[in-house]
């Protein structure tokens, strides 16, 4: 098989499973938006998942997202920053990425803020490190509500929601468990910001999960792509 057959199968096959997961739990599987994990991929990646289809993309590093988004230019596609974004490359990334998943300090802010000059304002959501692990990014749940107020105060960010990466426990049931209190907390901030609207959490080992405790935007990598060795060139 071509590599466009493979990641066109793969990509039938996760979005049977997320509505499968929506209707599960009585939603609409319409709600549920798909992100292709790109990180590591080349282009000719991003061009076969778009041909099936696909056009909301996540990327880890600002400088590989660069190359990715000049290479594929001439197709219409939305880019998702879901990686630690470092202060010196705030500037870059809110020029070249339709959504940063990954705000988890103050500092971000102002200058996301500073530099989205054009076009609509960037979409950003704070990234919480629901499960406190040391090895991890994110602000800690109590901190959410002081970032979510900063983002909502510049006219140039749209506070559209949270992000999280729970701790990849064997146990399902505690991953659940780490849904369910971002749900909980998305619901608390979503009474104070209208323009919250997403929930990004679950990726391809436990979107499914994720989807039945609320999430909106699942981050989808291996699925779709596979170990590189494994994909047709």
């Amino acid at each position: 098989m071509t590599l466009q057959a493979v990641i066109a199968d793969n990509l039938r096959d996760v979005r049977t499973r997320i509505d499968a997961a929506a209707r599960r739990v009585s939603r609409d599987p319409g709600g549920v938006t798909l992100i292709a994990v790109s990180k590591t991929f080349p282009s000719e990646h991003v061009r076969a998942a778009a041909a099936a289809g696909q056009v909301d993309f996540g990327e880890n590093k600002v400088q590989e997202a660069l190359q990715k988004v000049a290479e594929t230019s001439d197709i219409t596609l939305r880019w998702h920053l879901i990686g630690h974004l470092q202060s010196n490359k705030a500037a870059l990334a809110a020029s070249i990425f339709d959504w940063v998943q990954t705000v988890d300090r103050d500092k971000l802010v102002p200058l996301l803020a500073a530099a989205r000059t054009g076009g609509p304002p960037l979409n950003v959501l704070v990234q919480v490190n629901i499960d406190d692990e040391a090895s991890k990014h994110g602000c800690r749940p109590e901190e959410a509500s002081r970032l979510a107020d900063a983002i909502a105060a510049q006219p140039r960010l749209v506070m559209r929601g949270l992000m999280a990466i729970p701790a990849p426990l064997p146990d399902m049931e505690r991953r659940r468990d780490a849904f369910r209190r971002m749900k909980t907390l998305f619901d608390v901030l979503a009474t104070r910001h209208p323009t919250m609207d997403t929930l990004s959490m679950g990726m391809s080992e436990d979107f499914e999960l994720a989807i039945a405790e609320g999430a909106t935007l699942v981050r989808v990598g291996t699925a779709l792509f596979g170990a590189r060795s494994k994909l047709p060139k």
